[in-house]
């Protein structure tokens, strides 16, 4: 091989873990978890984590790495990465990088820009904090989470708008962020993009999200709200609790849950979609597992 390690990135449901696995399997590799959610305890079937019986099978790393009240960290996250990918090619195994986080990919493969941008999120903090009625709660946000960059921005609601998309991005000040430069990835990789079929897809959302209820999903979301999921930093987003916590308390029946969840999973989908269309040029697409190749 050519490469040093293999990644396989694509949308929730595609089939991305059965296909490392089987990598896996096949070229004594090792995987790496590269899904932003499954870093978080206690989210493990909604986050559609590996099964006891496959994390056995197969060395998995950067699984359960916070509690849900820890903020995820992609800064973090990218260190901790390179430094499992060294760990498993010493011991001269294969690591196979699989995850739908397509942000998290891109600052591993790419470097972090000194700015990174979210669009979902950016329209969330303008929904909340744009508008003169909201710049004083706003302040009171940044003087808590980034204090300097209040300080400077003081005047500029847009301007802390925006240092608050990169703190909840990033974990980082803004103006820490301006002073550092991209480092490049050390590794050659091959890089897998696997989109199947929308309606294809869309049919394994509904079914897994029905399939995740019938086994456990209903009490572990009962447990992950008890401990506050829905407030902590980033955990919240993970897909499914928020409509599971509105069933649990009688907002809707079991049918209309599953719709709900199935609708909400596939919008994410769909912008995952795009995502990997255009963000990662260097990676070859395939509709079906049985379409990947090693060469």
């Amino acid at each position: 091989m050519n490469f040093d390690l293999i990644i396989i990135g694509g949308p929730t449901a595609s089939g991305k873990s059965a296909l490392a696995l089987d990598i896996a399997r096949k070229y004594n590799g090792e995987i790496v978890n590269c899904d932003s959610m499954q870093l978080y305890k206690g989210l493990d079937i909604g986050t559609a984590k590996p099964t006891a019986a496959e994390r056995a099978e197969i060395p998995h790393h950067l699984l359960d790495v916070y509690e849900i009240t820890e903020r995820s960290d992609v800064y973090k996250f990218r260190q901790t990465a390179l430094d499992c990918i060294n760990d498993i090619l010493n011991r001269q195994k294969l690591p196979v990088l699989v995850g739908g986080s397509g942000f998290y990919l891109k600052a591993l493969t790419q470097g972090l820009d000194d700015l990174p941008g979210d669009v979902e999120l950016r329209k969330k903090l303008d929904e909340r904090y744009d508008g003169d009625e909201n710049f004083a709660e706003l302040r009171k946000v940044m003087s808590s989470k980034a204090p300097a960059a209040l300080e400077k921005f003081y005047n500029h609601q847009r301007k802390l708008i925006r240092a608050l998309e990169v703190f909840e991005l990033t974990g980082k000040s803004i103006l820490e962020l301006q002073k550092s430069t991209p480092e490049p990835f050390p590794f050659k990789y091959r890089f897998i993009t696997l989109l199947p079929e929308r309606e294809i897809l869309k049919n394994k959302i509904r079914r897994r999200a029905e399939i995740m209820l019938e086994h456990g999903w209903l009490e572990e979301a009962r447990k992950a709200l008890d401990a506050g999921l829905l407030n902590t930093p980033t955990a919240h987003q993970a897909l499914g609790y928020d409509e599971i916590g509105k069933f649990l308390n009688g907002n809707s029946t079991k049918e209309q849950l599953i719709e709900r969840i199935s609708t909400k999973t596939w919008q994410f989908a769909r912008r995952q979609y795009t995502w990997f269309r255009h963000q990662h040029p260097e990676s070859v697409i395939i509709s079906d597992a049985s379409e990947f190749s090693i060469n």
